[in-house]
């Protein structure tokens, strides 16, 4: 509880709001369905239960939640897991506050955040890593349809490049949005934006794909 309460004034300070703090993953649960919080920061340690298991039921009964593991443990195998789960991140409990809050801001805004030392994609920028995060994420379809959202395309003008229907194409922005955990076109737009690496990931796929099919 001490740690909470100290990150609560650490985030206060530099302009962000805590909504709450609470110590077993029971309490965690409640919390959010009440408070419906833009970040979750989730103790990996909690007394009742395993963290993940926690961040997974948040994530299955609220998608659009954010929820960034917490953790005192240095463990790639706890940050494969937590992105698998989709976990918008991973942070140490040895992280200055400056970077903390640095961090969570970056969540809000869409990123994924990671130690540089466990970053499965270590030597890469954060945008490189998040392009690469959400190429392995969306199927190639879903990637073509947000490639062309970016580029302005409105929603019959997808379908009709793609030969789709405008009610299918809704079905892949959806479940764009829920695999990123964004609540909104807009979002996701922005989110894709971002990532100036998202046609070469798109390519890239579709020729991985193409080398396995003569395979």
């Amino acid at each position: 509880m001490l740690f909470g309460e100290a990150i609560r004034v650490a985030m206060e300070d530099l302009g962000l709001s805590v909504v709450g703090v609470v110590t077993t993953g029971e309490e965690a649960l409640v919390a959010v369905r009440r408070l419906r919080p833009d970040v979750v920061l989730m103790d990996l340690g909690l007394p009742d239960q395993s963290g993940l298991a926690v961040g997974k039921a948040i994530l299955e009964e609220w998608p659009e939640a954010k929820v960034l593991a917490l953790t005192a443990l240095n463990d790639r195998a706890a940050v494969d897991e937590a992105l698998r789960l989709g976990f918008r991140g991973y942070l140490t409990k040895d992280t200055p506050a400056a970077h903390f809050v640095n961090s969570v801001r970056s969540v809000i805004d869409g990123h994924i955040v990671l130690p540089h030392r466990l970053s499965p994609m270590g030597g890469r920028s954060q945008v490189e890593n998040d392009a690469a995060l959400l190429a392995d994420q969306l199927t190639p379809r879903e990637l073509e349809v947000i490639g062309l959202l970016v580029q302005g395309a409105d929603g019959r003008t997808i379908a009709a490049k793609l030969h789709i229907s405008v009610s299918t194409l809704h079905t892949h922005l959806r479940r764009c949005r829920e695999k990123l955990g964004l609540p909104d076109i807009k979002a996701l737009t922005v989110f894709a934006a971002r990532h100036c690496y998202l046609e070469i990931s798109v390519t890239q796929r579709a020729l991985t794909s193409k080398r396995r099919h003569l395979r």
